[in-house]
Parts: structure tokens; sequence; C-alpha cells
């Protein structure tokens, strides 16, 4: 049984949850842009850094409000991700992607059983 409060098990299933489909999306476009023109992947490049830094600043935001090492995992994953795509490495970012994946769905999966157990879910 995982040693969570029923405040914390909500907060982290939903920042795990949202986390999750932020970064999912994030490792898709990270895939996209490694098929970009040369034309193409300067403006790609920065939209994606900035989506990645505010999936970040989500993160970072998360791990204070619940203190789930989990979150901050998913923070350093995802900050190799961002070096990878700054020099020019966005199918190698997706690697890095997944890892941050894994860490928020083992946040919100871990929080899930506490609900689960409190009858909440």
């Amino acid at each position: 049984m995982v040693n969570m409060d029923l405040p914390t098990a909500v907060k982290s299933y939903q920042f795990g949850e949202r986390a999750k489909s932020e970064l999912i999306i994030s490792a898709q476009l990270c895939i996209v842009l490694a098929g970009f023109s040369e034309q193409e992947k300067g403006g790609g490049k920065r939209m994606l850094l900035l989506l990645m830094e505010q999936v970040r600043s989500e993160l970072q935001f998360a791990a204070r409000r619940t203190g789930r090492t989990e979150f901050q995992k998913s923070i350093d994953s995802l900050n190799e991700a961002i070096s990878l795509v700054e020099s020019n490495n966005p199918d190698h970012a997706s690697e890095k992607i997944a890892l941050a994946i894994s860490a928020s769905t083992t946040a919100a999966q871990e929080a899930w059983q506490v609900l689960s157990e409190h009858g909440l879910l």
C-alpha cells in the first residue's frame, strides 16, 4: 500500500494524468520535427522548445505541490530531452520523454491506488 494522504493523492492523480498527456504530445512532436525540412526545422524547434518548457513548468508545480519524487524524475528526463532538441536531436529526445511519461504515470497510478482504496474511483 502506498503511503499518501487523500489531498495529495487527488493532486498527484490530476497532475500525473495531465503531465502524461502533455508529454505524449511533446514526444510525438519530437518525432515529427525530425522529419521537417531544413527550412521548417528552425521554427518548429522554437515552438517545440516553448511547449516543452511549459510542460516542465507544470511538472515543477506538481513536484512542489505534491512532494512526489516521480515528478522530479520526469523533470530530469524532460531536461535531457530539451537539451537534445536544442542540439538538433529531436528523434533521441522522444526516448527521454518516454522516461518522463513513465515517471508521471507512476505518480498517477500510485495516487489512483490510494483513491481507489478509499472508494473515490
